[in-house]
Formats: C-alpha cells, structure tokens, sequence
C-alpha cells in the first residue's frame, strides 16, 4: 500500500488551497473587467444651468445635458 507522511498531505492540501484560490482571484478579476469597462470609461458631466449630473462617453470633452441641452465640460478633480 502506498503511504504518505502527514508533512506531505498538510503540503498537498496546502497547495491546493492556494491553487483554487488563485484561480478564482483570475476568474472574478476577468470578470469584473469585462463587466464594468464601459462604466470606467465615462466621464462625469456637471450641467451649469439646471444643476444636473450625468455621464457620458470618454472620447470627448464635452457633452449635452440631457435634460436642458446645454453643452457642458467634464469635471475635473
């Protein structure tokens, strides 16, 4: 019969651990990457006429309010 030292199944169980650990830390960190980009990639809009936030897309510098359609610049902080 085949025998393992105590030593060797704490090592194994160990590594095991560590390696499904390790794989869900890719799993989940994939996962909120391709979950949240579009929201990481916005840009926050102060409207200076009727006082209202909103967001909207990163390639430009200025954005319509829409509730009021005044052209407003990103914040900046």
């Amino acid at each position: 019969m085949f025998e393992v030292s105590i030593q060797w199944l704490i090592a194994l169980l160990i590594t095991v651990g560590l390696l499904i650990v390790f794989v869900l830390w890719l799993y989940y960190d994939r996962r909120d990457r391709l979950l949240y980009a579009n929201e990481r990639n916005q840009r926050t809009y102060h409207c200076i006429r009727c006082d209202h936030l909103y967001t909207g897309a990163s390639t430009t510098e200025s954005a319509p309010c829409p509730r009021c359609g005044h052209a407003n610049a990103r914040l900046k902080f």
